[in-house]
């Protein structure tokens, strides 16, 4: 097979699914609405059964749902048959997906979905099937063609539930004013929950708290300095931040003709440094860091000194 031949077949493909998304975007209508509504209601949780390559869809969308604020769980339509039928409560909303609407896993399970829950939604590309003559709101993903030349490998139909349930997902997010801090709630330990989440004291090192006094010497200065691994120390006073003196400025002041002995850290200090409260977002130390073009940012518990976030700790956090 030619390299032009296999481009062209992925094209294809893509573009057949695309088509067969646009002709669902065209039909729907109120059902849609209605099963909005319907879940917005829902005292329980959603439970969302598939057989086949639709099991697979609705794994996804109990993901994409949970993720986002709707309590959710898959339900394989065979194992249903097998004790699995006990997680559905009264207070329970109830989603079965099925292209055909016809296989007999399907069939037997659905009347009990409807029964032991408080709504059946259906995604089914047969409205005419005994799924959707069940349900009370029938969602219809019926397509043109599948994608493979056969005709038979679910293919635009399975893209066409996936992209179903994500409106559905994304409809419940805006009905409910789900905020990326509400979604952050649910994904702690990824790039998204360091962002929304991290405060600035949890990514403060306590055991790197470099600083001097006001009359230590150069001597005293350039130790802690050495010692900080920041490239900077911090000028305190009873707890409070009065300057900074960093590398910059050490090379600055050898340079001028001036009695090193008697230098005291007041006289090679930079007055107000840029400094973010503990309790501020890591996210909003990262961009002010980022905006100022500077290594690192003081760090203060309401005016005491509490240490130092640098640009290298965040960018090691997964901020970017």
């Amino acid at each position: 097979m030619e390299n032009a031949k296999i481009l062209q077949t992925g094209i294809k493909t893509i573009s057949n699914e695309i088509e067969e998304l646009k002709f669902l975007c065209s039909r729907l209508d109120e059902n849609f609405v209605k099963a909005v509504r319907i879940i917005l209601k829902m005292k329980g949780k959603l439970v969302i059964c598939g057989i086949g390559k639709s099991a697979h869809v609705a794994q996804k969308m109990t993901a994409t749902f949970n993720s986002t604020g709707t309590p959710s769980q898959f339900l394989h339509a065979s194992e249903a048959k097998h004790g699995d039928l006990g997680l559905l409560s009264k207070d329970d909303v109830a989603i079965c997906l099925s292209n055909s609407g016809t296989s007999a896993e399907i069939q037997d399970i659905a009347p009990f979905l409807k029964a032991y829950s408080s709504a059946l939604v259906v995604m089914t590309g047969n409205l005419a099937s005994p799924l959707a003559e069940l349900a009370d709101v029938v969602l219809d993903t019926h397509i043109n063609k599948e994608a493979d030349p056969n005709n038979l490998a679910p293919t635009s139909s399975t893209t066409v539930q996936i992209a179903l349930g994500d409106a559905l997902a994304v409809a419940l997010i805006e009905a409910r004013n789900f905020t990326s801090a509400d979604f952050a709630k649910f994904h702690p330990g990824g790039a998204l929950g360091r962002k929304l989440l991290y405060k600035v004291e949890q990514l403060v090192k306590p055991d790197r708290k470099p600083q001097v006094r006001l009359s230590d010497n150069l001597k005293t200065v350039i130790t802690s300095i050495s010692y900080s691994t920041y490239g900077i120390t911090v000028v305190v006073e009873n707890e409070k931040v009065l300057g900074v003196i960093t590398d910059g400025d050490l090379r600055r002041t050898l340079a001028k003709d001036i009695d090193y002995h008697t230098l005291t850290a007041c006289e090679i200090m930079t007055t107000n440094p840029k400094t973010i409260q503990k309790n501020e977002l890591a996210s909003t130390a990262f961009d002010t860091i980022k905006k100022l073009h500077i290594g690192q940012l003081i760090v203060l518990d309401d005016e005491k000194y509490f240490g130092i976030i640098s640009l290298h700790t965040l960018l090691d956090n997964g901020f970017n």
